[in-house]
């Protein structure tokens, strides 16, 4: 285990919560779309799950150009508002995906630095956090504590900094082509997962030097981006 620590020394992994490590996309889509409706925007479904993934701003601003009606800073507000509480709501629906905890643990257990940055507010994000289990001395990056969200690299770049570990040591995980555009801004190797909805080809094009299924064939295959954990001492 020694000689593990001296091979990792200085890389870090950087994930996304929602899609990433938490099966919570489309409760969030289905939350997003009530609260829409409530402001009087009709979307499918579908268009919705393309933004998600970036800020709830920004993803308003984007859902409003395609429907060609202007909102308020109130209206966003508001929206926003009804998301927040619908999304609370289906919380006990929340699932860890496949192989996140064991992969946390694998990561804990060999001392590698990691990190969490995601688009949502700590007020939604903490019915998934507290599935994670996280040890204390984990960084949580949150819209909360940052200009911009994806696809800006602001909450990578803060998560690299809590850490005190250069982006070019670290490896950022998501599940959507806003996580890996992101990480492309903040100058880091990227790997995507296809737990969140996107394809495989998408997140290829948008940067990903890797893509699995999910958290858990990334533990299988953690050599792929540099980190010498065997699948047998992961898990053990």
């Amino acid at each position: 285990m020694e000689r593990a620590l001296r091979r990792n020394r200085g890389l870090a992994f950087l994930f996304d919560l929602d899609g990433t490590l938490v099966d919570s996309v489309y409760q969030h889509v289905l939350a997003w779309r009530e609260a829409t409706q409530a402001a009087g925007i009709e979307l499918p479904v579908w268009r919705i799950h393309r933004q998600i993934g970036m800020s709830g701003g920004l993803m308003l601003a984007a859902l409003s150009r395609e429907t060609g009606r202007s909102l308020s800073k109130q209206d966003v507000e508001r929206i926003q508002g009804v998301h927040a509480e619908v999304y609370a709501k289906q919380a006990p629906s929340l699932r860890v995906l496949p192989g996140a905890l064991e992969l946390l643990d694998a990561l804990r257990t060999h001392r590698v630095p990691h990190a969490i940055a995601t688009s949502g507010r700590l007020q939604s994000a903490r019915h998934a956090l507290r599935l994670l289990k996280l040890s204390t001395d984990v960084p949580i990056i949150t819209r909360d504590d940052v200009r911009f969200a994806k696809p800006d690299p602001d909450l990578f770049l803060a998560a690299a900094k809590r850490l005190r570990v250069p982006m070019n040591r670290c490896v950022i995980v998501g599940d959507s082509v806003w996580d890996l555009l992101a990480a492309r801004r903040a100058f880091a190797l990227s790997v995507g997962l296809l737990s969140g909805g996107y394809g495989r080809e998408e997140l290829e094009r948008a940067g990903a030097y890797r893509v699995y299924q999910d958290p858990g064939e990334l533990l299988q295959h953690l050599d792929e981006v540099g980190l010498r954990i065997s699948a047998s001492t992961a898990s053990s």
